[in-house]
């Protein structure tokens, strides 16, 4: 990457600061670019989903990887729910959803409650092991809610047997006008199809491990016995290990590290398998170079710059995020390493800029909180809107989480002390409500940005883009307007 007339600025810069300027470009297609990552982990498209406990569980890392891109399981989560997501992420079909099933008898209110689970807004009603009908909101709409589901379900379904090819089952369902339908293998329930996804199946190839099943990651923290959290991970069959802490250039995070990497290379001898270890969080060269040495193949870059951190404000501690993700991204580079962007990012724009400044991936937290997959309820507000809760991790909430195995006592002194907010609303998007829906919009627009800078590859953008610096006007110059003026 370059910058615009070599004008290299003396203060850091965020992502808003910058823009990509257009070159001479051979790439004719969004479709001639190919985003899958070098850094070790498999992905498809360089989208790391954060290891939050708003945003990263089962349903969005089985989604993501789905797609190309790789979720992170959060360290507050305990071993055996790890280890249990881990196995049905794994059991989870590359092509078909799992689908929501419900039983005839189960009452409206509960099924309603599921729906949001997915997407596609639909369950299979299943009995005595098969499939009998399906049952969607709308089915539900003005109905009590003590209701039996056989009371409103659908019993005339189309279904489509398992095997085909995407186009296939696109084809098949656009004919018969349906957007959901039930996959069977010899009259059992296999999983759920939609006209939507088996059209994403033909542009995404999903992120899988080297046995074909779908890829997902989860984090350990730098306290306690870490080699033995270590160990516990690794044996889930995760396919990447993140050692996480908000301030990763720390004495603890370069005693922890080699620990960790120690565990995954006794892990590799017995598996012939070798697992990338992400750490992090770090914002400098010295920091990356440490982590490096200390033995991370990834280094995650970002302090402050997430929807949900306090940082800066309460400690004015940090660094904006561009510079950040530049600087550390030439560390790592120079050592045959690769860094994470983590965090900073709202726009597709963000996205583009971070991997032109070098990123290997860009971890998004709070943007996917308010999807259908993330693991929170849905909720109404005043205005009817659907929202779910996120929350930091280093606010007083993820620290009650993290901290539920101590005394009362030091809970409670611990809890005086956060770095992040407890709650707050994230909004579905009515047009992007689903993460494949932001997905779409995100691989989109970095396409799109790479075509503009003549990038087939992740390495050749980092390479031939061109960085300008501009003013907050010259940023909102670019907004889109939704109104005349």
């Amino acid at each position: 990457m370059k910058f615009l007339n070599g004008l290299q600025p003396a203060h850091d810069l965020t992502y808003n600061d910058v823009f990509m300027v257009p070159g001479r470009s051979g790439v004719a297609s969004r479709f001639d670019v190919d985003l899958s990552t070098a850094d070790g982990t498999g992905a498809t498209i360089p989208i790391v989903v954060a290891n939050m406990t708003a945003v990263s569980g089962r349903r969005m890392a089985e989604t993501i990887a789905r797609r190309g891109g790789l979720a992170i399981l959060p360290q507050d989560i305990p071993a055996d729910v790890v280890a249990s997501t881990v196995a049905r992420v794994k059991a989870a079909h590359t092509v078909y959803e799992t689908p929501v099933t419900v039983s005839p008898s189960m009452t409206i209110g509960e099924t309603v409650s599921l729906l949001t689970k997915r997407s596609h807004g639909a369950a299979v009603v299943v009995d005595d092991g098969k499939p009998v009908g399906i049952v969607t909101e709308h089915d539900g709409a003005d109905v009590d809610r003590f209701a039996q589901v056989r009371e409103v379900m659908s019993n005339e379904m189309f279904t489509v047997e398992s095997g085909l090819e995407p186009r296939d089952y696109f084809d098949a369902m656009s004919g018969s006008h349906v957007a959901v339908a039930p996959v069977l293998d010899g009259g059992v329930l296999v999983g759920v199809v939609t006209r939507t996804g088996a059209l994403r199946s033909t542009i995404y190839t999903p992120a899988v491990d080297p046995d074909g099943r779908l890829a997902v990651g989860a984090a350990v923290g730098i306290n306690g016995d870490v080699r033995a959290k270590a160990e516990a991970v690794l044996a889930t069959g995760a396919d990447v290990i993140v050692v996480d802490t908000a301030h990763g250039h720390q004495e603890k995070m370069v005693e922890a590290l080699p620990l960790v990497v120690a565990a995954r290379d006794a892990h590799e001898s017995s598996s012939g398998r070798r697992i990338p270890v992400v750490a992090g969080n770090v914002v400098t060269a010295e920091g990356t170079r440490d982590l490096i040495a200390a033995g991370a193949d990834v280094v995650k870059v970002g302090v402050g710059p997430g929807a949900m951190c306090t940082t800066r404000m309460m400690t004015g501690v940090g660094r904006p995020q561009f510079s950040a993700v530049l600087e550390c991204s030439g560390a790592a580079s120079a050592e045959g390493r690769h860094v994470w962007a983590d965090g900073g990012v709202r726009y597709p724009r963000d996205v583009a800029l971070a991997l032109a400044a070098g990123a290997g991936s860009v971890m998004v937290g709070s943007w996917f909180a308010g999807t259908y997959e993330s693991p929170g309820d849905i909720h109404l507000g005043n205005d009817g809107r659907p929202y779910k809760e996120s929350f930091g991790m280093a606010s007083s909430r993820a620290v009650a989480n993290r901290t539920r195995d101590a005394a009362g006592f030091e809970r409670a002194r611990m809890a005086l002390f956060e770095e992040g907010i407890s709650t707050s609303r994230m909004y579905l998007d009515p047009l992007r409500p689903g993460v494949e829906d932001l997905l779409d919009a995100i691989t989109a627009g970095v396409r799109s940005s790479f075509t503009y800078a003549g990038a087939r590859t992740l390495a050749e953008l980092a390479e031939l883009a061109t960085v300008g610096i501009q003013s907050a006007a010259g940023y909102d110059e670019g907004r889109p307007l939704h109104a005349s003026w």
